[in-house]
């Protein structure tokens, strides 16, 4: 099958995740409901499962909006990753597992929020919507959520990774080849507003103040970090 070499800049955007093979066709993300100072073994053992396996990029993700800005980044970057395996239990703040999951099966509306998610908020504000919208038609989902066992993400990466499909959870997985398309290539903005995006509830105002209220740690963190 067609594979294709990931854009230079690959994987734009850092995060917690280990990196495999730049031409695997999947992707593992683990959903994370602790501090990342406490993420626990369990959850770790299917993060190291998902990249041991055979995976491209095996990693966790919290927030419903700057962490699938990120992720978006870096799977668009690569036109190779063509399912997301989603494991591990829900974040309850966040409702991450609920809200990737839309994401991918009804996208965004107009304000760039995603459809059909009771997440607090689910605003894509810092990616173009051409990647929002690379990132859905890249990507074939395999949902794993709630459920712990290592071995049965490294069946899921297994399953993708092969030139004939076999059946796995009544689906039938293969590796499809790099989709048809050039890498996109771009990282996040750390916009929170634009003209198309008007806050026009309290509901939505509040969804910015969080979004707001996180960037600002992020930031901190990154200045701590150097």
């Amino acid at each position: 099958m067609m594979k294709a070499d990931p854009h230079s800049e690959y994987p734009p955007e850092d995060g917690r995740y280990l990196r495999g093979d730049d031409y695997s066709p999947v992707a593992v993300a683990i959903i994370l409901n602790t501090s990342p100072e406490k993420i626990p073994t369990q959850l770790e053992n299917l993060v190291k499962a998902g990249v041991e396996a055979g995976a491209a990029l095996s990693g966790t993700v919290q927030t419903e909006n700057i962490g699938f800005e990120k992720m978006i980044c870096n799977v668009v970057s690569n036109p190779n990753i063509r399912y997301l395996v989603v494991g591990g239990p829900e974040s309850e703040g966040h409702l991450t597992g609920e809200a990737l999951k839309a994401l991918i099966r009804h996208g965004v509306d107009e304000k760039r929020r995603i459809v059909r998610t009771d997440a607090p908020a689910p605003f894509l504000f810092n990616v173009p919507m051409e990647m929002i919208e690379r990132f859905r038609k890249q990507l074939t989902l395999v949902d794993l959520q709630f459920e712990g066992d290592p071995e049965l993400i490294r069946k899921a990466v297994w399953s993708c990774l092969q030139d004939a499909p076999v059946s796995f959870r009544g689906c039938w997985l293969h590796d499809m080849g790099a989709y048809p398309e050039p890498p996109l290539s771009g990282r996040i903005t750390w916009r929170v507003m634009e003209p198309w995006a008007e806050i026009i509830d309290d509901k939505e105002r509040e969804a910015k103040k969080r979004a707001l209220a996180l960037m600002e740690r992020l930031r901190k963190g990154s200045r701590q970090g150097r």
